[in-house]
């Protein structure tokens, strides 16, 4: 009996676990199938890659776009100064008054700048975008509507809105600009990244210069040309500046924060003396050359027109015409060094510094060729307005690209928008001061030395790219990232990085782990259960 009974259990456990194998591989197999490729994730992945690319790119876009209306109102006193002197006179609109107007827009820029650069870096770029877009508009309003007791009243209110406008203007460059770099950063962007960001920003600020005068021309010529109606044509060119920014004001509305932002920001405790300490040598090369290159270009754009005017002959019958005609084409001649720019930078070999050590030999050589050859070449105007043209390309193929391109990716995302609105600051500090001595040196020394002595701050420039500009080639902007946390961490520092949108996100992602991971609990419960029921 005891032998029967030891021998049966062998045959029945055999059996059964035979069954039990079979029923258990038919199982798994059954259940392991729509978890290994189940279509509904292969389709997540698929909406969610495709939704943040379409997001990067609108991010680009929207961040980009929008600086027409900054190159727009930038180069808007070149014609301004001309028609402002024909209208009201040299007496009335005299050097003091025409550097007033001038300098407004400089100086609401370089306030703009840092407020805004801590504004984006702490509330966000969405935010401060938005914020930018809503002053341009407010500003551009008041300088249409600008009227005064007197034609001094007027000019004063003038320059109160131009303020304005340059507040939001040049919130715009930290705001935009660190937007548009960071959401460029993402893996299907990143190889092409100092391209594109050039072609967002620099492109657009350079071509406001010759849309400017278009948009001059047209309205000019609508008004019948010589000389009429020039308080419509003035007005009419300051309302048109309202509506670049609002043609994109929705879809900025609409735009999501940089995923790059959400994760780095720093929202307590901001560890300035930190961060001074470790970005010391790179601010000093970020605004020290950016100061250089406004220093010369801003009072060079916005006096270009008077300074040509001054070389077109004197029985021209449309003196006003003439000059924006030129000045038309200075601008047009400007915009190639953008694109080439934008091509040398992403070589391995020249990179963002070497790209900007180019544009300043450059803009030194074709300096003092104008300089030195004034004389004769002023009596060519349009020798002249080539060589005035490739001035400003020379510093569109360097400088003018590479200063925003270096600044948005040399510094960490945590405090970019800060120290990128800090570099531009300076910049229009030195815009300022330039725009204030260009008429002082102009009529003690000549319009030659305006020339020569950009010449000699090229040379400046590149002394300052050599020994303090960080050379870039396109990395990862985690990467320093990365480096700027563990410095924070290894001095001390305890905060906190990131936002709430990016902590939610992190939930999210570990829900849909968690999600994941129970699939695979009840698959294992389920081959477990199955052979128990199966004997059972």
């Amino acid at each position: 009996m005891a032998a029967s009974t030891s021998s049966s259990i062998p045959d029945n456990v055999e059996k059964s676990a035979s069954v039990e194998k079979s029923a258990s591989a038919e199982d798994y197999e059954m259940v392991h199938a729509p978890v290994e490729e189940n279509p509904e994730f292969v389709v997540d992945d698929v909406k969610r890659n495709r939704r943040q690319r379409i997001a990067d790119g609108f991010t680009v876009l929207a961040a980009g776009f929008a600086l027409i209306s900054d190159g727009y109102q930038n180069s808007m006193m070149t014609m301004m100064n001309v028609t402002f002197q024909e209208r009201y006179g040299k007496e009335v609109y005299n050097s003091t008054v025409s550097t007033r107007v001038s300098n407004a827009l400089l100086v609401g820029e370089v306030i703009g700048m840092i407020v805004i650069g801590l504004t984006c870096d702490y509330m966000g770029r969405k935010t401060a975008i938005v914020v930018t877009t809503i002053l341009i508009v407010l500003g551009g309003i008041m300088a249409t509507a600008s009227h005064g007791v007197t034609t001094d009243g007027m000019f004063w209110m003038l320059v109160v809105s131009r303020g304005v406008i340059g507040f939001g203007s040049g919130g715009e460059y930290p705001a935009a600009s660190t937007s548009a770099s960071e959401a460029a950063n993402e893996k299907h962007l990143r190889k092409r990244r100092g391209a594109i960001f050039v072609l967002c920003t620099n492109l657009p600020l350079s071509f406001g210069n010759p849309f400017c005068v278009i948009v001059f021309l047209i309205v000019y010529a609508a008004c019948g040309f010589k000389g009429q109606h020039l308080s419509t044509v003035w007005r009419t060119c300051m309302g048109i500046g309202c509506i670049w920014p609002l043609t994109v004001f929705y879809f900025r509305l609409k735009m999501a924060q940089p995923r790059l932002y959400t994760k780095s920001a720093i929202k307590k405790s901001v560890p300035y003396w930190l961060i001074l300490k470790f970005y010391w040598r790179t601010i000093i090369g970020t605004a020290g050359t950016w100061f250089i290159y406004d220093f010369v270009v801003f009072p060079n754009g916005v006096f270009s027109g008077s300074i040509i005017a001054t070389i077109i002959k004197p029985d021209e019958p449309d003196k006003l015409l003439k000059t924006a005609e030129w000045q038309l084409l200075i601008g047009a001649i400007g915009l190639p060094g953008v694109f080439i720019g934008a091509w040398l930078c992403e070589n391995r070999v020249l990179g963002r510094k070497y790209t900007m050590l180019i544009g300043f030999a450059l803009w030194i050589v074709v300096g003092l060729i104008i300089g030195c050859a004034y004389t004769p070449l002023k009596r060519s105007t349009g020798a002249f307005v080539f060589m005035y043209g490739m001035l400003s390309s020379s510093g569109n193929l360097g400088p003018g690209n590479m200063l925003g391109l270096v600044s948005s990716e040399a510094y960490a995302t945590a405090v970019r928008g800060t120290l990128y609105g800090f570099s531009a600051a300076v910049g229009k500090a030195g815009a300022a001061v330039g725009t204030q001595v260009f008429k002082p040196i102009q009529g003690n020394l000549g319009d030659r030395w305006t020339f020569i002595i950009a010449a000699i701050l090229g040379l400046c420039g590149v002394i300052v790219t050599l020994f303090f500009v960080p050379r870039l080639n396109g990395e990862d902007l985690e990467e320093e990232d990365v480096r700027f946390k563990q410095f924070l961490r290894a001095h001390g520092w305890e905060g906190e990085f990131g936002t709430v949108a990016d902590k939610v996100d992190d939930i999210e992602e570990t829900t849909s782990d968690e999600a994941h991971d129970t699939d695979g609990i009840e698959t294992q419960q389920i081959i477990t259960e199955t052979p128990n029921k199966m004997s059972n």
